[in-house]
């Protein structure tokens, strides 16, 4: 191998970002495979609403505790190695998986899985910030997360045809084979950063607390965290657990017909993945109200399906899915919100401390929502469907209050971070005063 060195942004740069991006696909194929396989597992490990939920909460638990381990462990090794160990980690846990026949061998492979899963996504973050300049980063993440989310199709389509087919231990197999061929094309072409560059700064020596200390004092970090926390988290509820049991057993929706709704995630991260990473470059100052924005909005569309009298027309599932699978790109903006107030030594923990948050929310949903599942159907004396409508609406409801959580964090420490942007010399005026001022302008009204 040559020892000349390789320009930021070059040719080589989107080999090590597609490869990394492959990765991080094989990785949401893992995540989000237990979710579309959830009545299948009912069955095979005899497990009521609660643990089906604890498979998801553990694989979770796990992602969530990891992510500011390995934001530390990046910015001190590199995302080259955690690439390649999280996907030896992930065949492991599906192979594990594939031949769990009780509940607990069963958590141990979700535990494997989601300490793999854990370590992909912020490591190929990093490797934009490393070998794209500047301008390029908002949209790249936008594309990661986009082209990532077609993991999502694999585990709806391919994953759940071979699921029927072949039967459980087969198609966990296949999946664990998937993670093999991630493992191998991160370690012939993922490299940290282009050859003949500056080492990227090192975290600070000092403890890792200390580290972890001074990217949450960063306000921007935390608006971060809020924002991710509040976009990220409904739809890994309902990819991840409950989306599919809600619409074939809860709406009465055929399998085939479910299966086909939430390839509709797949689509809407790709048509508002590029735009928001367009609008977030365009406009950083006002990330957190496009943020604020896609909140109410997926508010708005669980209040109308969960009051629905009856089951909802196909109509009115297709826009909800649309909106909650908005906040899947939508949720992107909290890391730029990481890369935009963090130094570069320690945007790897920032990353991680954002990426915490939207699980976080998630695992606590997904947990209480099969807890309430089971308290409904023990009050009713363990006499009718586990999973019927009227369940269904009093569980999920509880995701309104992880959502009005979120959207406070976002207003609360949005005004922390505007005011630290002030001491700066950058002043935000109001949205609307932005808009008027504008119009006047193009109104021909400059100098005025």
């Amino acid at each position: 191998m040559s020892d000349k060195a390789v320009k930021v942004g070059s040719g080589q740069a989107w080999w090590v970002w597609g490869i990394g991006v492959f990765a991080y696909l094989v990785a949401v194929t893992q995540r989000t495979s237990f979710g579309v396989a959830g009545l299948e597992a009912t069955e095979r490990f005899d497990a009521s609403a609660s643990i089906l939920a604890t498979f998801s909460v553990v694989q979770l638990v796990v992602y969530a505790a990891l992510q500011i381990p390995v934001g530390l462990m990046i910015d001190k090794f590199g995302s080259r190695r955690l690439i390649i160990f999280g996907a030896v980690l992930m065949a492991i846990g599906q192979m594990l998986l594939a031949l769990a026949t009780s509940v607990p061998a069963g958590l141990v492979g979700r535990f494997f899985v989601g300490a793999g899963d854990a370590m992909t996504f912020v490591s190929v973050i990093r490797l934009i910030s490393a070998w794209f300049p500047g301008y390029r980063v908002p949209m790249l993440t936008q594309f990661t997360g986009m082209v990532g989310q077609l993991g999502q199709l694999l585990s709806l389509v391919p994953f759940v045809a071979l699921l029927h087919w072949a039967g459980w231990a087969p198609s966990f197999l296949s999946l664990a084979a998937l993670c093999v061929i991630a493992f191998v094309l991160s370690l012939v072409a993922v490299r940290d950063q282009p050859r003949g560059t500056a080492p990227l700064p090192a975290g600070p020596q000092a403890k890792s607390l200390a580290v972890l200390r001074e990217a949450w004092h960063e306000p921007g970090t935390r608006l971060g965290f809020w924002t991710h926390f509040s976009l990220q988290f409904t739809s890994n509820v309902f990819l991840l657990a409950w989306g599919y049991p809600f619409l074939v057993s809860g709406q009465g929706l055929d399998p085939t017909v479910a299966s086909g709704l939430m390839t509709i995630f797949v689509v809407v991260a790709l048509v508002f993945g590029p735009l928001f990473g367009a609008v977030v470059s365009r406009h950083p100052l006002r990330r957190s109200t496009l943020a604020l924005t896609i909140i109410i909005l997926i508010a708005a569309s669980w209040a109308t399906v969960l009051l629905w009298p009856g089951r909802a027309p196909i109509a009115v599932l297709v826009v909800l899915m649309t909106l909650v699978a908005v906040g899947g790109p939508g949720s992107m903006i909290g890391f730029d919100f990481a890369r935009t107030f963090n130094a570069p030594r320690i945007i790897g923990t920032a990353t991680g401390i954002v990426n915490v948050g939207g699980f976080t929310a998630a695992l606590v949903s997904v947990y209480f929502i099969g807890l309430i599942l089971d308290l409904q159907f023990a009050a009713a004396g363990g006499s009718g469907e586990l999973y019927n409508l009227g369940a269904f609406r009093w569980a999920l409801a509880f995701q309104f209050i992880p959502l009005a959580l979120g959207a406070l964090g976002i207003v609360v420490t949005r005004r922390k971070t505007r005011a630290h942007l002030a001491e700066t010399g950058v002043v935000l005026v109001p949205l609307l005063q932005a808009i008027a001022e504008r119009r006047w302008r193009r109104g021909g009204h400059r100098g005025i």
